[in-house]
């Protein structure tokens, strides 16, 4: 048995596309645990759990549901897959997952391209149900590494990698494998098995965008030496963050059309 934690917020567009998905290219039976914030109009007959409570942290909800799984199954060799609500898988996924696992006890998307972050990343990750209760796997921020521009960071997944290092246990990571970006981190294949969508639930604002809008080294001293400057400076980055937010948001509909219109959407991608 597999089962499949999922997380959606504030919409229930992404069940349906997901769903058809996961129904082509897992082929043993899965078992789909959700949770559903702020969506009360949601059918859940697809999902084997759900749960609609008004927890907001990301972490908890995924932990919590992993909790769930273990409480419902004794098989220690089933399959435990976290993964976002706008991700499903592309490929045989589940050839991948095992073959992985054949020789490390966890297999997950890590997300170097987002200024070079190291966790497993929530929006694909496999393990087995024995392991994860063998580490009580977490996937709480806190443990913290540095990034690509040697800043100290932490994000969800953190703890998960903390447990990890300490423990000296391999894990296998999905790395990006898009032929063509549409944008440097949103809308990304992994492994060419599992593509994340990452804009499904929020504004298109991230990192790997906003780094290269802050102020120049000259911008400080200016704003130090003329009244009123920083006041500028902070208007005109809202401005940029703005519309390039706006750009994002205008790509992530546009491709959100042709995943329901066009199952081979991912095609232009690899």
């Amino acid at each position: 048995m597999i089962h499949i934690a999922t997380i959606y917020w504030n919409t229930a567009r992404w069940i349906a596309p997901q769903h058809a998905y996961l129904r082509q290219h897992v082929k043993s039976d899965f078992r789909v645990y959700a949770w559903l914030n702020n969506i009360p109009d949601a059918r859940t007959d697809s999902f084997y759990y759900s749960c609609s409570e008004p927890v907001t942290p990301h972490a908890v909800k995924l932990n919590l549901l992993a909790d769930i799984i273990l409480a419902s199954t004794h098989r220690q060799d089933d399959l435990l897959i976290f993964i976002d609500g706008d991700a499903f898988p592309i490929g045989d996924i589940e050839t991948l997952i095992r073959n992985k696992l054949a020789t490390t006890e966890l297999v997950a998307v890590q997300r170097l391209e987002n200024n070079g972050d190291l966790q497993p990343h929530p929006c694909f990750c496999a393990t087995t149900v024995g392991f994860w209760r063998k580490i009580k796997g977490d996937w709480k921020e806190g443990y913290r590494w540095k990034n690509k521009n040697g800043q100290d960071v932490t994000d969800v997944g953190a703890n998960l990698l903390g447990q990890l290092n300490q423990l000296g246990i391999k894990w296998s990571p999905l790395l990006r494998s898009n032929r063509v970006d549409p944008h440097p981190l949103f809308f990304g294949i992994y492994a060419d098995a599992v593509y994340h969508h990452d804009a499904g639930f929020r504004k298109g604002e991230c990192r790997v965008d906003t780094v290269n809008l802050q102020p120049k080294p000259g911008d400080h001293l200016l704003a130090k030496l003329i009244p009123g400057y920083k006041r500028v400076l902070r208007q005109k980055a809202k401005a940029k963050v703005d519309e390039v937010v706006a750009k994002n948001d205008e790509l992530s509909e546009q491709i959100y059309q042709k995943i329901l219109q066009n199952p081979q959407f991912y095609r232009q991608f690899i």
